[in-house]
């Protein structure tokens, strides 16, 4: 099951949509879904996080925490809002695409996607972009 929770003003549009294109993904990936559970919030949120969990003192848009057992898929993954629209306007990107591209990017990572190496990344973006068009 796949829930979505709120700690900052926002709402995400078409929560049903989202959780059966995410479901998709997983199943298209070889794993089952699980427990998964998207907070939303706000760049002070995440930030302690990032610094209480992964000793990390830096701003980031997603911190996911991997619960997977086996190929079934499990796990938190935090956004916050406030980066994703910060990186939109970087990337020139409309909001909801960057969303859905950070809510997708945890997801592959429960599904074995790494993204430290470039070869990596290049695969991690890929990935990304094919479950991007699936949306559209």
């Amino acid at each position: 099951m796949i829930e979505f929770n709120y700690e900052t003003d926002f709402n995400l549009k078409d929560e049903s949509l989202i959780s059966d294109w995410i479901a998709n993904a997983i199943v298209l990936e070889g794993f089952t879904l699980g427990d998964i559970n998207y907070v939303f919030c706000d760049d002070d949120y995440l930030y302690k996080l990032n610094v209480e969990f992964l000793n990390h003192d830096t701003l980031t848009d997603i911190i996911s925490f991997d619960y997977t057992l086996g190929k079934t898929v499990h796990g938190d993954i935090f956004i916050s809002v406030e980066r994703v629209e910060d990186n939109a306007k970087d990337f020139n990107v409309p909001f909801y695409n960057e969303l859905c591209r950070v809510i997708i990017h945890g997801v592959l990572h429960y599904c074995g996607y790494k993204d430290k190496t470039p070869d990596d990344a290049k695969l991690m973006r890929s990935k990304e972009d094919y479950y991007l068009q699936c949306l559209t």
